[in-house]
Order: structure tokens, then C-alpha cells, then sequence
């Protein structure tokens, strides 16, 4: 049995505490005994370092819980001493760690060990411009790729490498065409004019112009018509791609930042010993879905029955597919033929990086080629380098940083896509080539598709981006910047059109041949002053950033036609030309300054307040209008540093943030305020005369775009979750459009601004979790989800305006107006329409009522990330909802094939269809029935898809060579799609144009 003594040891004291746990069911009582307790209790001097696990940490507040009188700091080398009693618990906290609560127990040395608060990806500083931040500490909505997901792409074109990877940001490619481009829309459309809705480009801190280059009279990547300019950053010289998208993000860039804002950062050399790495690369690309059509037999049984159905007994003579002057056994697969090839693919790039602790460098040099699919030898060839510099001195003050990077394209393609041809021509057309070998023209009787590869479309596109940036630091807190960047990008286009795509039976000759030259050349430069301050107190850190934006641009264009040429072999000599015509011959100006600055404030990273703002000046305004001033505020409560959260074993990170702030646009190009002439090309009395080209209006100003955002941030057990979601409100206002003018006016329109509004509103989720982690596997997942909405608020007068037939109040901007299908009519097996205003006829516009939305519902990507040991898989799915249209292959019945469903089309009445009676073009009821039916909804078809995007898996060789890493790939892009959609590519917007290639390549890699 023991006795305990009330007396001895610390036995005095557990009684104590007992006996005033009794009295805490009198409060008062309690609390006034317990303070008279520890009035009692001896007070002693507590000392002790506080470290991170290895160094000293100065800074870190100590206080007394309970006690807010009480505190000391440590010093430089990590020591503190504080008066504490036995009874005393220790609170110790310190920006970027857990606060940790610490009862004295009667020590009087206590090394205290602090834990770090953040998770590597809290860790992850992030681009945001001309700033850069935490992840953790962020009030603006940033996403962002880096190099490990755009290495594991075949791509060329740096947008692709965000397809389906970024929530609110949607891309979608616009041609399979080597050297195309594609669309990009973050968080909608805010503009009227679609040209207007391109977010800034940054590279390496220099704006980089992406308005497309060319001509439509020359270029023939279609259906834009133009090159893409951003075809010339290699996709792997990219370290990390940021897209700033809410007001806090994005307002600092002022009236650039509307539409959003992608920083692009390119590959820096690192600290080690000078190493080489090579990667060669070879693949194929191919059509990822074609059309079901209609084989011969199935295509003459339509034809004949055409006939039938008109009550026609005699075919024409024009005829040929079924009057039996064209074999009626014969079937190709134009698909196959025309775009069924394969390109040939290849990537080679070497890069020299290393450097001391001061002094990094990289250099990298790459060349690409691409081969089509369409029949002939066409080859688009890119080549380019890239060279970085970094440079610090000894003590840390002085900073360089120089990059710089060169590219060179070569694109020669057909004039023609073969991709319509290849649906619509007749399964039993004749041969292309005849025995000889030579293009087949049938006796005359058809228009060999292959003529077209005689018309050439060349491009050759120059392209110099370079930068430097200068700091130092003259104070402990204040950095002096200055940023420098230059740009020039010259393209060449030239499309020729000799006799030789007629057919020879017409007696065409090289007096009628063409050739369209143009000329692009655009230049920048851009200086950024800078100033930086920071400074810690009272718990917190703030920083202060002014600077300043001067930036001008010049552009040159240079389109020259001629015709008629003594020999299709001169065609290219414009000089040989009997006639000549310069169409364009322009030069336009840009200049633009700003100036901006940002306030943060960082409170225990707790509570984070950021103010950015900016009034820029542009150059395409009128006097008075040239300035306009944007702002916006982010606010961030990083709730999990809280004390009641800092014990959390599954909460590691909290964070609630909001923004609002304003943008604005001037995407309306140069000059658009000024009463300007151009020549008139046309010779009177030996004089060249002028002729009046726009209004004058220097009233018109800055379009506007308000935005609002909430978010919401959890990481749960050490960041293996990591949850994100995101509502957001942009208004778009003071629109900049072209205001239609009458006729009679002598002008087509004036530039104004439009009192209109257009709403984008939507949600954005994200999730990253950590599946299994650990030394030989590791497998992460990721998914993104963004679903949106694009409103019309308001437009005064839409209904007298020129726009009434294109847009509604309360309804998207990219919207169509149709007619309502309402089923086939069972006796006359012809397609009915609502007569929607009630007149008794079907009329365009009067009926065509119906909004149909072609924006997408949702969208999103699931990306998966496994390593085991040396293997690496990374795929990604990406996934959407929308509508598109389906081809239109012309009235079913005609000289055109048709798909394989269309066999199921009316044949006698009371046939439910679903298709309409076949004609040859002569019943003109079912002509009409037609032609309505294609501007229908019943032609809008459901083309949502899941689509295996992107999948690449690696394996590194042991080699047992200290100097030597080797490691071979394979890489596919749009591999296997699943999509109710009929008629080819879902994610393809354009029917009858060459879609996405399904694109598969194997690589090595060796670093020396």
C-alpha cells in the first residue's frame, strides 16, 4: 500500500490543480483562485534557442499565454529570456511556422524546435508578373503548368500545352494544318468582337504581340487565314506557363489585363557543373476520326431513287456519277485518299547549362519538322535557339538577367484543304492519275481535287524576342529594377494560283495565273523602370512596388497582287506580271506608358491584404480619352495558422480570399479615332488620288471590365488533398465596336463605344491529391472542372439595331438564331418548321427565333502522374460539354456523297424518316425544306467528348555512368476520343476543315 503525503515532492501541487478543477464549476471562484495561485509562484528567468530543426531563428515572438504584457523577441542568433513562472505556458510563433504552445513546467532552459506551417506546394512561389508569391500567401486566382507537364507533350504550339490542365481557361485548337493556330478564352468572352478578346502575352517579362500574322488573301491555314505567332516559343524552352485571371491578379497590367494575362517564363541555367542534354525525337501524325459516308452502291441507290422521287426517267448529261459515263463499280475512299496520310514528325534539341554560384547560363538550339496529311510533298520546318544569362554579385546586391531567343519558320503548304473534297466527292469518281501518271482529267468530265497542289502557299516568319533586367539593392529593403525587352517578327506570304488547277478543257492558260504577296514586319521595344520595398514589423511584412511601363510598336504591311505571266515557270517574278496592284502599303504606330504600383501586407500569415493599380496611356484614343486609371484589391484570411487550427493533425491548410477590381481594353487596333484617307490605287490624269477610309470620332474610350471573385483553399493530412474552388463575376462595359453606318453615309461604320454589358459568371474547381507516395512509387492525380456563363445584360435599342439578328438580351455572344425543327411532314416527306411570329409563312429573320448556345457547359481535364522506380506514366483525359453542327454534305440526292445514316431517309408516306426525301434538285419543295433545315437547330447536334489528350510514359536506363543519364520515351496527343458526335472531330468548331491530328512519338534523352 502506499502512502502519499500531502507534503512532499510535488504532490502539493497535483492537489492543487484538482482542487481547482473543482472549482471551475464556480468560475469566478476559480479564476480567482487560480491567479492568486500564481501570484504566489516564484518568478525565474527562462532562456533557450529556437531553431527550425538546423539553424537559429531571429524574430520569433515569445509571449506568456493569458499574459498580453508579457513577450520578448529573439535575437540574431536565435536566443531569447523571458520571465516566466513554473506555472506559465510559452506561446512562440513566427511567420511560416506552426505556433507552438509550450507549458515551463519550472524549467529554466527550453531549446525550443519550431515545425514549418506550409507543405511544399504552400512552398511554390508562382509568377505573377512583375511580382512573385507564395502559393500560400497568394490573393489572386493563378494557375499554372511548369516544365514536367509540357515535356511530356508533342506539340508545337505552346497553347496546347494548357489544353483541358486549367480550370477557367478554355483552348481549342482551330486546324490540324502544320504551323495553325488556336483559340483561347479565359473566363469567356467578354468583348463583342470576338479579335478582342486575346489575353496579354508575357514572355520573360516582354509583352508579346499575338494578333495573327498574314493575309487572307494569301494564307491558307484555315479557317482563320493566318499564322499564329505564337508558333515561334518553343514549347520546350518553357519553364512554367501562369494564367493571372481575376481583378487582383490581372489589374496591375491595367488595360491589358482584361481579358487575362500568360506568362510565359523560359529555362534559366542552374548552379553545377557544365552539362549537355540532347533529345531527339521521331513520330507520326493522323486524322483522329473520319466521317461514315455512303459506299457506292448505297450512293447510286440514293441517286437513282432521286430521280424517282422528281419523277425524272432520263438522267443529265452532267450527270456522269450514274448515266454510266463514270464506272458504276467503282469506289474510293476519298478520306483516305485525300486526308488519310501520315506526317512525319521530328524533333531535335540540344542544350549547354551550368554555372557558378554567381554566374548561370543556358544555351539551347531546336529544330522541328512536320509533314501534313494531305497528298503531295509539303513540309513546315521550324528552327530556332535561346540563350540565358544570370549574374549576381559576390554581396548579393548587383543582379543580371539576359535572355534572348531567335526562331525561324518555313511553312509551304497546299492552297487548298482537301478535307471538304474528301466528304462530298462521289464515291465512284474517277481515278486521280491516269496510266501515265499524270493527273487525270477524266475527258473533262471532272475537276481533279489534286489540281489544287499546284497552288502553293509559302510563309517564312523571322522572329527575335530579347530581355534584360538590372537590380540592386542600395538598401537592406529597397531594390532598384529596370526591365528591357525587344521584339521583332518579319513574315513573308505568298500564294500563287497558276492555269495549271483548271481543267485543261476550259483553255485556260498562264495568262490568267496569280500570285498574292504579303509582307508583315512588327517591332517593339519596352522599358520598365521598377522600385522595391519591404520591410517586417509588428508581426507582419509589407512591400511596397511602383513602376513604370513605356512601350512602342510599329507595324508595316506590304500586300502586292499580279496577273498573267508569260509561263506559269515566272510565276513567282512578280515583275513578269502584265498587271500589278498594291493593296495594301500601311505602317501604324502604337505608343504606350503606365504607371503602377502594389501594396501588400502580410499579417502571421493570417491575414493578407494586396492593392494593385495602374493608369495607362494609349496612343489609339483621342485626346481626352488617352488615360484611364484601374485598381482592384485581394484580401486573404489564411484561417489554418489560426491557434485553434495550429494543433489540426488533418487540416494543413485553410485559406479564404476575394477580389474585386477593374481592367479595361483597347483591342480596337490603330488609328480607329482619326479621319485617315488611304490611296486609291487607281490613276487619273497620271495622279494617284486619295480616298476618305474612316470617321472621325476622338470621343470613344476605354471598354471596362469589373470583375469580383471568392475562393476557397483546403489542403487536408499535409496538403495530400488539396481542394480549390473559385465563383467569379466579369462585367464587360463600354464596348468598343463598329457601329454600322447607312449606305448612303459612303462608309461602312464608325468606331464608338456601345452601351452594352456583358456578363461572365461561373465556378472553378480543382483538386490535387497524393494517392501513394513513397521510394520507388509515387502517383498523384489532379482534376479541374469550370462551368460557365456568358450573358447579354443589357444593349440599348438591340432591336432596331444592326445587331438585332445576332444577338439576344439575357443569351450568350456566340449564339445562333435558327429555325425551330418541328418533324418531317409523314405524306410529303419533307422537313417542318414552326412558323414562329405567326404569319402563316417561314421567313428569314421573322422565324429563325430559336437561341441556340454554342458555348460549352462545362469543361475540365483529369491529369495522373505515376513513377515507379525508373518508369514514369503521365496521361491526361480531357473532357467537355457542348453543341456543335453537323456537316452539311448538300441535299441528299444531289452530286454529292452523303453519310452512311441518310439511308435512312423518307421513302413513301407515312415513313417516319428521319430524313427527308432524297432530290436531285428538282423538287423545289424539298430544296427549300433543305435549305432550312441547315440553318436549323435540328442540324445542332450534341458534341461532347472525353477525350485521352495526352498520355506519355519513360523509362531511365541504368547505365551505372556517374556522367551519363539516358532515358527513352513515348509521347501521344489525342489518342483515343469518346463522343456521340458523327460527323469527325468534336473538339473542331469548323466543319470542313482539317481537325486535330492523333499525333504518336518516340524520343531519347541523353545528358552528358
Amino acid at each position: 500500500m502506499n502512502n502519499y503525503s500531502f507534503y512532499k515532492g510535488g504532490k502539493a501541487f497535483y492537489c492543487l490543480f484538482f482542487f481547482g478543477c473543482f472549482l471551475s464549476f464556480t468560475p469566478v471562484l476559480a479564476t480567482s483562485m487560480l491567479r492568486q495561485l500564481q501570484s504566489n509562484t516564484p518568478q525565474n528567468i527562462l532562456h533557450g534557442i529556437i531553431t527550425d530543426g538546423t539553424s537559429p531563428l531571429p524574430g520569433v515572438t515569445i509571449s506568456l499565454k493569458g499574459k498580453t504584457r508579457s513577450g520578448t523577441i529573439s535575437d540574431y542568433n536565435g536566443q531569447y529570456s523571458i520571465t516566466a513562472s513554473s506555472l506559465d505556458t510559452l506561446m512562440v510563433s513566427f511567420i511560416g511556422f506552426k505556433t507552438a504552445i509550450i507549458p515551463v513546467k519550472g524549467q529554466q532552459t527550453l531549446d525550443i524546435v519550431l515545425q514549418s506551417n506550409t507543405t511544399e506546394l504552400q512552398e511554390v512561389r508562382v509568377n505573377a508578373g512583375y511580382y512573385s508569391v507564395k502559393e500560400s500567401e497568394r490573393t489572386g486566382n493563378i494557375s499554372r503548368i511548369t516544365s514536367k507537364d509540357i515535356q511530356t507533350q508533342p506539340v508545337t504550339n505552346v497553347l496546347a500545352t494548357m489544353q483541358g490542365r486549367m480550370a477557367g481557361v478554355e483552348v481549342t485548337q482551330t486546324t490540324g494544318v502544320p504551323g495553325g493556330g488556336f483559340e483561347i478564352k479565359i473566363r469567356g468572352q467578354n468583348s463583342i468582337r470576338p479579335e478582342a478578346n486575346n489575353p496579354l502575352y508575357i514572355i520573360d517579362g516582354v509583352p508579346y504581340a499575338s494578333d495573327p500574322i498574314g493575309s487572307i488573301q494569301t494564307s491558307t491555314i484555315y479557317p482563320t487565314f493566318n499564322s499564329s505567332p505564337l508558333n515561334s516559343i518553343n514549347p520546350d524552352a518553357i519553364e512554367s506557363i501562369e494564367v493571372l485571371k481575376d481583378a487582383d491578379a490581372t489589374a496591375i497590367y491595367g488595360s491589358r489585363g482584361a481579358n487575362g494575362v500568360v506568362l510565359i517564363t523560359t529555362k534559366k541555367g542552374k548552379e553545377g557543373k557544365t552539362s549537355f542534354t540532347l533529345n531527339a525525337s521521331s513520330g507520326a501524325g493522323s486524322v483522329t476520326r473520319f466521317m461514315k459516308l455512303m459506299n457506292t452502291s448505297q450512293y447510286l441507290e440514293m441517286r437513282r431513287q432521286a430521280f424517282i422521287n422528281d419523277g425524272r426517267t432520263k438522267y443529265p448529261k452532267r450527270d456522269y456519277d450514274i448515266n454510266g459515263t463514270w464506272d458504276q463499280n467503282r469506289y474510293t475512299d476519298w478520306q483516305e485518299e485525300l486526308i488519310g496520310g501520315t506526317a512525319a514528325i521530328t524533333d531535335l534539341q540540344g542544350t549547354l547549362s551550368g554555372g557558378s554560384q554567381n554566374t548561370q547560363f543556358l544555351l539551347s538550339g531546336n529544330y522541328h519538322t512536320e509533314s501534313t496529311v494531305f497528298p503531295g510533298d509539303f513540309l513546315y520546318k521550324k528552327g530556332g535557339s535561346q540563350f540565358n544569362l544570370n549574374h549576381q554579385s559576390t554581396d548579393n546586391k548587383f543582379q543580371l538577367v539576359f535572355s534572348a531567343g531567335y526562331t525561324v519558320q518555313n511553312n509551304n503548304q497546299p492552297a487548298n484543304d482537301f478535307t471538304y473534297d474528301s466528304r462530298t466527292l462521289v464515291p465512284n469518281a474517277p481515278a486521280l492519275y491516269d496510266s501515265k501518271g499524270n493527273l487525270n482529267w477524266e475527258k473533262g468530265t471532272w475537276n481533279n481535287p489534286l489540281a489544287m497542289l499546284s497552288a502553293q502557299y509559302v510563309s517564312k516568319t523571322k522572329d527575335l524576342l530579347a530581355n534584360g533586367v538590372l537590380s540592386y539593392q542600395i538598401l537592406p529593403n529597397l531594390k532598384l529594377k529596370g526591365s528591357f525587352g525587344y521584339t521583332d517578327l518579319q513574315n513573308s506570304e505568298s500564294r500563287i494560283n497558276p492555269s495549271t488547277i483548271y481543267n485543261p478543257s476550259i483553255g485556260r492558260t498562264s495568262a490568267i495565273s496569280t500570285i498574292a504577296l504579303n509582307t508583315t514586319k512588327r517591332s517593339s521595344w519596352i522599358i520598365e523602370p521598377q522600385i522595391n520595398w519591404e520591410k517586417e514589423f509588428g508581426g507582419g511584412r509589407l512591400g511596397i512596388l511602383f513602376g513604370g511601363s513605356f512601350q512602342e510598336q510599329n507595324t508595316s504591311r506590304l500586300f502586292q497582287s499580279g496577273t498573267g505571266f508569260s509561263s506559269n515557270s515566272l510565276i513567282y517574278d512578280l515583275a513578269s506580271a502584265t498587271y500589278q496592284q498594291v493593296l495594301v502599303s500601311d505602317e501604324t504606330l502604337y505608343r504606350y506608358q503606365a504607371f503602377f504600383g502594389r501594396v501588400n501586407y502580410n499579417y502571421m500569415d493570417r491575414y493578407i491584404l494586396n492593392l494593385t493599380a495602374r493608369r495607362d496611356g494609349s496612343s489609339r484614343f483621342g485626346p481626352g480619352n488617352q488615360f484611364a486609371n484601374f485598381g482592384a484589391a485581394g484580401l486573404a484570411w489564411v484561417f489554418s495558422n489560426e491557434h485553434f487550427l495550429s494543433d489540426s493533425s488533418w487540416l494543413s491548410f485553410g485559406k479564404l480570399r476575394g477580389s474585386y477590381g477593374s481592367t479595361g481594353s483597347d483591342q480596337i487596333g490603330d488609328y480607329q479615332f482619326l479621319d485617315t484617307y488611304n490611296s486609291s490605287g487607281v490613276s487619273y490624269d497620271n495622279i494617284i488620288g486619295l480616298q476618305p477610309s474612316r470617321l472621325f470620332n476622338p470621343n470613344f474610350g476605354w471598354e471596362v471590365n469589373k470583375k469580383l471573385e471568392a475562393a476557397l483553399e483546403l489542403g487536408f493530412l499535409a496538403d495530400r488533398i488539396f481542394i480549390t474552388a473559385a465563383w467569379y463575376q466579369n462585367r464587360s462595359s463600354n464596348q468598343l465596336v463598329g457601329i454600322p453606318l447607312p449606305g448612303t453615309t459612303g462608309f461602312p461604320l464608325i468606331q464608338a463605344n456601345l452601351a452594352a454589358t456583358v456578363q461572365n459568371t461561373g465556378w472553378e474547381f480543382t483538386l490535387r491529391t497524393v494517392n501513394f507516395s513513397s521510394k520507388d512509387f509515387n502517383w498523384t492525380s489532379s482534376i479541374n472542372l469550370s462551368l460557365s456563363r456568358n450573358e447579354l445584360l443589357s444593349f440599348p435599342n438591340l432591336g432596331s439595331s444592326t445587331y438585332a439578328n445576332k444577338y439576344r438580351i439575357g443569351e450568350p455572344l456566340n449564339i445562333q438564331l435558327r429555325y425551330h425543327y418541328t418533324g418531317l411532314d409523314p405524306v410529303l416527306g419533307i422537313y417542318q418548321f414552326e412558323d414562329q411570329n405567326k404569319d402563316g409563312k417561314i421567313s428569314s429573320p421573322d422565324d429563325r427565333l430559336t437561341v441556340i448556345n454554342l458555348n460549352p457547359d462545362y469543361f475540365g481535364g483529369f491529369q495522373n502522374q505515376l513513377r515507379y522506380k525508373n518508369w514514369k506514366l503521365d496521361f491526361l483525359f480531357q473532357f467537355v460539354k457542348q453543341r456543335n453542327q453537323s456537316f452539311d454534305n448538300g441535299l441528299a440526292g444531289y452530286m454529292t456523297n452523303q453519310p452512311e445514316r441518310l439511308m435512312g431517309s423518307w421513302q413513301q408516306p407515312g415513313d417516319p424518316g428521319p430524313y427527308q426525301i432524297y432530290s436531285a434538285g428538282y423538287n423545289l419543295g424539298a430544296v427549300m425544306a433543305y435549305s432550312r433545315y441547315g440553318l436549323s437547330d435540328a442540324t445542332i447536334v450534341d458534341a461532347s467528348y472525353i477525350r485521352l489528350k495526352n498520355m506519355a510514359v519513360s523509362y531511365d536506363v541504368p547505365l551505372h555512368l556517374k556522367e551519363v543519364k539516358c532515358a527513352v520515351s513515348i509521347q501521344g496527343q489525342n489518342l483515343l476520343t469518346f463522343s456521340p458526335y458523327k460527323d469527325g472531330d468534336p473538339e473542331f468548331t469548323n466543319p470542313g476543315y482539317l481537325p486535330p491530328l492523333k499525333i504518336i512519338t518516340g524520343g531519347i534523352q541523353l545528358t552528358f
